[in-house]
């Protein structure tokens, strides 16, 4: 199993939800969050109000998939993400040596996907 976490543009999400579910990568977690990138410090004002665009809104996905879904999900991402411009964001894949399912106590791979929502 691996986990993938992506640091998309907020504005990429729905179109990177609504992807993933076409491959059948049905389940993970997101939470909005603010980052730095290569950007210098830039301080800008628009109407009256002082902002840094260094500080980036984005959205951070928590993926985990079995080994054999890697590629696809990566696939996907980098395909449904792209901008081509900068602060297109981050994917970072890392091994997960254990999972369980709470309710049914199932462990390993079959943890992962509920067969009866499949």
């Amino acid at each position: 199993m691996k986990k993938i976490e992506a640091i998309i543009r907020t504005s990429k999400f729905e179109d990177v939800r609504d992807a993933l579910g076409k491959i059948d990568i049905d389940f993970f977690s997101f939470w909005d969050a603010t980052g730095v990138g290569n950007e210098k410090n830039l301080q800008r004002t628009y109407r009256g109000e002082h902002g840094n665009t260094a500080l980036i809104p984005r959205r951070l996905l928590t993926i985990v998939v079995r080994d054999q879904n890697v590629k696809k999900t990566v696939d996907c991402l980098l395909d449904v993400a792209f901008t081509g411009q900068v602060g297109d964001g981050k994917i970072f894949v890392s091994p997960i040596e254990e999972s369980w399912r709470i309710r049914t106590r199932q462990a390993g791979d079959e943890s992962l996907y509920d067969e009866i929502t499949k």
